[in-house]
Parts: structure tokens; C-alpha cells; sequence
């Protein structure tokens, strides 16, 4: 019996270890995909925002511009497709569109003088590029989030982990090649 009990102390000792290393690990990979939805959740709050102030920037331009019908058409459009989306990759390709819509958009003010020196139209302007400016922030803060459970996930343990917990590699927010580009605005 002597011999027994210290055999039994150390294997109770060693479950007690891989408990806790198990629970840390699990508990691990649960937080770093919280911590993605929460991510993704303040660049689609940022996002939203964005949208909620597009109707009232393209009332604005559409009485100094109101032959650019094509391009309040494409926003409008790509603002209904942002709405309909119901994967993150979907509404991410959704945000990347707009953004190639509003810089066109945007670069009306340099073809109409009055536009540019409309009040409602620079306060628009204004608030656009300040929320152009969190998308960005969140944005980056997603992608941090991303990285570090993909990183995690990758390791060697954090794949067990990550299996048990049915957690999966996330998807960073990228623009697309085609909107890498520079608008071009013609009249």
C-alpha cells in the first residue's frame, strides 16, 4: 500500500497539470474567436454608419450632378448588397464596392465649384471621411484579431484545441485587386 500511494499522487498530480493545461487551452481559443466576432462587429457597426449617411450625401450631390445618374445607381446598388450579404466575405466585397463608389462620388466637388463650397455637402463630407477613418481603425483591429487566432490555430496545440472547440480559421477583411485602383470620373 505504501508503494501504491505515491504512484497514485503523482498520477492524480499529472491529471490535475493536463486539466488545467487543457481548460487554459480550450478557454484560449474560445477568447481569440470572441474576440473576432467583436472585431467584426465594430467594423459592421462602422460600416453601417457609413451607409446610414450615403443616402443623404447623394441627395446632396444629386442637385449639382443629377446626369451622374450611373453612379448613384452602382451606390445604391452596392448599399443593398452590403444589407443582403450574410457571410462576413460577403460584406466585406460589399464595403470594398462602396468604396470605389464614393471616392468617385467624392470627386465630384472638384468638377462643381458650387458643390464645393456647399455647407450640408462639407459636413457630409466631413463625417464621411471621419467614419471612413473608424472603418479603417476597425478594420485593422479585425485583422489583428485575425492573425491572432489564425496564428493560434496554426500552432501546435492550438489546432488540437481549436478542433475540440470547433473553431475555425477566420477571414481577414481585404480589398479586392479591382478596387485597388484608381477611380476614374468622367464627364
Amino acid at each position: 500500500m505504501k508503494k501504491i500511494l505515491p504512484a497514485i499522487a503523482i498520477i492524480i498530480f499529472l491529471g490535475i497539470i493536463f486539466g488545467a493545461w487543457y481548460i487554459k487551452g480550450y478557454n484560449n481559443v474560445i477568447a481569440l474567436n470572441e474576440n473576432v466576432k467583436n472585431a467584426w462587429s465594430q467594423v459592421d457597426t462602422q460600416l453601417k454608419r457609413r451607409y446610414d449617411l450615403i443616402p443623404n450625401l447623394v441627395e446632396t450631390v444629386k442637385g449639382y450632378a443629377s446626369h451622374e445618374k450611373e453612379i448613384f445607381e452602382n451606390l445604391a446598388e452596392a448599399r443593398k448588397g452590403y444589407f443582403s450579404a450574410g457571410t462576413v466575405e460577403d460584406k466585406a466585397k460589399a464595403a470594398t464596392q462602396i468604396e470605389g463608389f464614393l471616392s468617385r462620388l467624392l470627386m465630384f466637388r472638384e468638377t462643381y465649384p458650387e458643390l464645393k463650397a456647399n455647407e450640408s455637402f462639407l459636413k457630409m463630407q466631413d463625417t464621411l471621411e471621419g467614419a471612413e477613418n473608424r472603418i479603417s481603425v476597425e478594420r485593422k483591429r479585425y485583422n489583428d484579431a485575425v492573425r491572432e487566432l489564425n496564428t493560434y490555430i496554426k500552432s501546435f496545440y492550438g489546432r488540437f484545441f481549436a478542433a475540440r472547440a470547433g473553431v475555425s480559421e477566420a477571414k481577414y477583411f481585404e480589398v479586392a485587386e479591382a478596387e485597388k485602383e484608381v477611380p476614374k470620373v468622367k464627364f
